[in-house]
């Protein structure tokens, strides 16, 4: 059974894909931190940001492992990686490594931005997660009060916009639902409430095969 859950950025789609990953012990693959680690690549090597020739070549010599690094999940990182995540070669060079993690013997669960409509169109279950801008921003800016930083509202918020803008507005795979993808806008939801709707849509969509 493969999974692929979709959406922008602080949607809860990360979260959610990790549940659902435990839930059905299937393994999980956050496919955003490909692209960050990528940008993390570059920006330690004092590469540009928009070489996209070195990009190529950083994507193409990572593997799959854990990236459970606390620097690849701040608000700067994931400017970062939308940028690289625009560029086309980048990730043609990621794809084929997506689709083998999901033909694993059993299936997975990926979360990203494309992965519904790019990386595993014929997935046995797609969700669309979303969530108005203003929840995200206020979201990562509760994130970032708990681990002690401070956090600008507004600047996230703007941040998040441009990330939306960036990322449905590339002209390869940009951000949007698959056609047969189910939306699970979490807005007004928490994060048990949200997980709990993610797993009732999979549940049906395995009656259904």
């Amino acid at each position: 059974m493969i999974i692929a859950i979709d959406g922008p950025a602080a949607s809860g789609k990360g979260t959610i894909a990790r549940r659902i990953a435990a839930h059905y012990r299937l393994p999980h693959l956050d496919t955003g931190l490909l692209y960050r680690a990528t940008a993390a690549a570059l920006i330690a090597e004092d590469r540009g940001l928009y070489d996209e020739a070195a990009a190529v070549a950083v994507a193409r010599g990572l593997g799959l492992i854990d990236f459970n690094d606390a620097a690849l999940r701040t608000r700067q990182m994931g400017e970062a990686a939308s940028v690289v995540a625009a560029m086309p070669l980048v990730r043609a060079a990621l794809i084929e490594a997506q689709r083998a993690f999901a033909a694993r013997a059993g299936g997975a669960v990926l979360d990203g931005r494309d992965i519904g409509t790019v990386i595993c169109p014929d997935a046995d279950v797609k969700i669309f997660v979303t969530a108005s801008a203003a929840a995200r921003a206020q979201r990562r800016a509760l994130e970032l009060v708990q681990r002690g930083e401070k956090a600008d509202y507004n600047a996230i918020l703007a941040d998040i916009i441009r990330r939306d803008a960036r990322d449905s507005s590339r002209s390869v795979a940009p951000l949007r639902p698959a056609d047969d993808a189910v939306t699970l806008d979490t807005t007004h939801l928490g994060i048990e409430a949200a997980s709990a709707e993610a797993l009732r849509i999979v549940e049906a969509a395995r009656t259904r095969v």
